[in-house]
């Protein structure tokens, strides 16, 4: 939307305390959880939101199904992209999730809209799959196309930066061309 005031690609977070509304110094620790060990089906990425890079936390639950038709629950997340990631997961990495139920959450609810965030959900994914937490620090980035293939994406360095600013040192991203390549990255 137009914004007579000044740009429109920018980004404000601010809080509600008993003083007013607050902004928010560093809003990357908003979408992160405080968990003080590394769990199994947790992965953080960056996202760009206008020209502001930030952290957000994403959570996958796998559980096996009691049901015929196993359920799908997204939060945060568009359900129609985790459902072709767990299609690719499943063809090109031979992670099985047919007969399990899957729950795919972002941290403080934040919505995540850009294909950037596909590596990190399927990192998530695999992760909670197989119930084996990622190596502490790991961050990934990066959109998963159907052949299995990590693609590049805008804002790259920008990205880079900011996890290494919040003591990310592990960062997955397209340079791992393959996803099987890129998970058994993240995994060690």
């Amino acid at each position: 939307q137009k914004n007579r005031f000044g740009p429109t690609d920018e980004v404000g977070c601010f809080e509600m305390q008993g003083e007013g509304i607050v902004e928010v110094a560093d809003p990357s620790a908003l979408f992160l959880s405080k968990a003080a060990a590394a769990s199994a089906g947790s992965c953080v990425t960056v996202t760009i939101e206008g020209k502001r890079p930030i952290i957000v936390e994403l959570q996958a639950l796998v559980v096996k199904s009691s049901s015929p038709q196993p359920r799908r629950v997204t939060n945060g997340v568009d359900a129609s992209r985790v459902a072709m990631l767990l299609a690719v997961l499943e063809r090109r990495a031979g992670v099985r999730f047919g007969d399990s139920d899957v729950y795919v959450s972002t941290v403080g609810g934040f919505r995540l809209t850009e294909p950037a965030a596909d590596l990190a959900i399927a990192m998530a994914l695999a992760s909670a799959a197989s119930d084996k937490p990622l190596v502490a620090n790991t961050c990934a980035f990066g959109e998963i196309s159907l052949a299995g293939e990590v693609r590049a994406v805008t804002a790259a360095s920008q990205r880079q930066a900011e996890a290494a600013r919040l003591g990310y040192s592990r960062v997955v991203s397209s340079e791992t061309e393959v996803l099987r390549k890129a998970l058994q990255a993240a995994f060690g």
